[in-house]
């Protein structure tokens, strides 16, 4: 399958996610979670913590997810991985925000080691969710 044909299937999975609170999460490539946030750029970025930064992406709909990357330097083994996708899976309250997606890709990178090039593997880890638009959760849940 085309990365295009693969895309816009997955795009098309995503929005239908948004609209409908029935739909399991679904896997999706990291090409395409790169793609709307703006290669997570800067300016798209809406908060950071301990284990990675939370970026908005937008669909070409105009519809808007929050993607959290995890950051590179934690080791996260593939058991504990699939255990938190499998626990937010199970997550599914109205005061909560829904979880719509997640990534786990590995890729082999040429980089720089003791002055020659070396081939790396290069985890990538992401985890999709609604986007909370105005405020913040405390706020929603009081009515504020």
């Amino acid at each position: 399958m085309a990365d295009d044909d693969q895309h816009s299937e997955k795009l098309a999975a995503l929005e239908n996610a948004l609209l409908d609170e029935s739909v399991d999460p679904i896997d999706l490539p990291f090409s395409l979670l790169r793609s709307i946030t703006r290669n997570f750029c800067e300016a798209q970025e809406i908060g950071r913590g301990a284990f990675g930064a939370v970026y908005k992406g937008v669909l070409p709909s105009g519809r808007t997810i929050a993607v959290k990357k995890l950051f590179e330097r934690f080791e996260i083994l593939d058991k504990n991985f699939q255990s938190e996708i499998a626990c937010l899976m199970g997550v599914k309250h109205k005061n909560t925000l829904r979880f719509l997606g997640y990534c786990s890709e590995t890729q082999l990178v040429i980089v720089p080691y003791n002055g020659k090039l070396v081939c790396a593997e290069e985890r990538q880890r992401l985890l999709c969710f609604e986007y909370l638009r105005k405020g913040c959760l405390a706020d929603h849940l009081s009515g504020s």
